[in-house]
């Protein structure tokens, strides 16, 4: 976290919380700028078979900024008998474990006691299909894309053969659920009230019984190390304040894995279902991601800043990015260029928040370095008065997010100063002191 440079009366509170939040983010992955994101998921009983039972499973990303990119989610738990599952609609299990139990000709799914599921891939066959399924894994954030921030699946499991004790559940829930994202952790599964759904918008059912799971997100679970960083510059000085020293990492410390500039092309051997690891361009930040906000202009009633965000990393295209920025006026936003913007009113009436992303098939593709990848747009602000400033760094951001993951920050001593003007000659003004001294020579 990093101080405030400009500190008014109307701040002081917003102040006052964000401080009280950072001390508790490191022991529990609090994020103050979304306090109650999280990733839920629920299991509904549909149906009871005797022995075997018809269960929907749903994932909602109930995040404000954070999604889950490609290879997506893949969802396990642990079953606390000798359950296993004969069928499945709309996801699958990676493994279909030992089934030889099962002399049949039908056999099961799954037989592992701890399966691990994931989605199926769009243009799925129908018939493996169910009611919003088929994303590849990928959850938008819910302020990108409401409509495509879950994803559910069906599936048929064999009850166990015996009871768990100490439950008043007509079935045996399943423990220690995990995304399978890195960074996430989830709770122990609670009864809710059962989940409702109508078919002809008359009828109105419900399922026998809901189980909730929810699953938070911690940066330092996710990385030991940040993946972004903020640069800094402005029209009236001349100096570019750079992202510090060994952001994200140091070269030559293990895992900075880097290449200089001109190796435009890196191979690795891709790994099913499992991101690629960083390649990055050597720098004295090591970060993936470098975003850079430039003071670019001043007008009578506005300002306008530019913002470039940069992608250093040559064996990743960051799909649905987003960008949070927490700064004073954001609340008098008066334009946004190539970039769409919602305001994020976390605390009341503090407007001082707010969400980029890119433009559907324009720029919400992030490109590798090796492709020269980056997105820029311009924002214009109206100056508040009373308020507005060019003096101690108001005019840069207190805080940057790209992707959920906070940004570091240069040190507010390095910030981009206003030229002392009682120790700066104009032109004008030595053309007249010479003038002047040489009319006291002559005369």
């Amino acid at each position: 976290m990093y101080p405030f440079l400009f500190i008014n009366q109307r701040s002081m509170g917003n102040i006052l919380i964000f401080i009280f939040f950072s001390i508790i983010v490191s022991s529990y992955g609090y994020d103050p700028l979304d306090p109650f994101g999280n990733i839920t998921v629920t299991w509904d009983f549909l149906s009871d078979n005797g022995e075997t039972v018809d269960v929907r499973v749903s994932i909602y990303n109930f995040q404000l900024f954070r999604h889950v990119e490609e290879p997506g989610w893949k969802l396990s738990w642990d079953w606390r008998g000798n359950e296993v599952i004969w069928a499945m609609l709309g996801a699958e299990a990676i493994e279909q474990g030992n089934c030889t139990r099962f002399r049949g000709q039908q056999k099961p799914h799954c037989c592992k006691k701890h399966p691990v599921i994931i989605d199926l891939m769009p243009g799925t066959p129908y018939n493996m299909q169910s009611a919003n399924c088929c994303k590849g894994g990928v959850l938008t954030s819910l302020t990108q894309n409401q409509a495509k921030h879950g994803a559910s699946f069906q599936m048929n499991y064999m009850k166990s053969s015996f009871s768990v004790s100490g439950s008043s559940s007509n079935f045996s829930m399943p423990e220690n659920f995990t995304l399978g994202i890195p960074g996430y952790s989830c709770g122990t599964p609670f009864e809710v009230p059962p989940t409702k759904f109508t078919k002809d918008g008359y009828r109105w059912q419900q399922v026998l019984e809901t189980w909730n799971v929810t699953c938070i997100y911690s940066q330092f679970l996710a990385s030991p190390s940040p993946k972004c960083c903020v640069s800094l510059s402005a029209f009236y000085n001349s100096t570019i304040v750079p992202c510090p020293v060994c952001s994200c990492n140091c070269q030559g410390l293990p895992g900075a894995h880097c290449v200089n500039s001109d190796k435009t092309s890196v191979l690795q051997m891709p790994q099913a279902n499992e991101p690629p690891k960083p390649v990055i361009r050597c720098s004295h930040h090591m970060c993936p991601i470098r975003v850079h906000w430039h003071v670019k202009q001043s007008y009578k009633e506005y300002w306008r800043v530019k913002i470039t965000i940069t992608n250093l990393n040559f064996v990743k295209n960051y799909s649905q990015w987003n960008l949070v920025v927490l700064h004073p006026n954001l609340r008098s936003l008066t334009q946004v260029f190539s970039f769409n913007y919602q305001a994020l009113p976390i605390y009341g009436n503090l407007n001082d928040t707010g969400m980029f992303w890119g433009l559907p098939y324009y720029n919400d593709l992030l490109l590798t370095h090796g492709e020269n990848g980056n997105v820029q747009t311009e924002i214009l602000l109206h100056k508040d008065q009373g308020e507005f400033t060019f003096k101690e760094g108001w005019t840069f951001p207190r805080k940057i997010s790209f992707n959920g993951d906070e940004c570091v920050m240069p040190s507010p001593d390095d910030y981009p100063r206003l030229p002392n003007t009682a120790h700066i000659a104009t032109k004008s003004s030595l053309i007249l002191l010479y003038s002047m001294l040489l009319f006291a020579m002559l005369f």
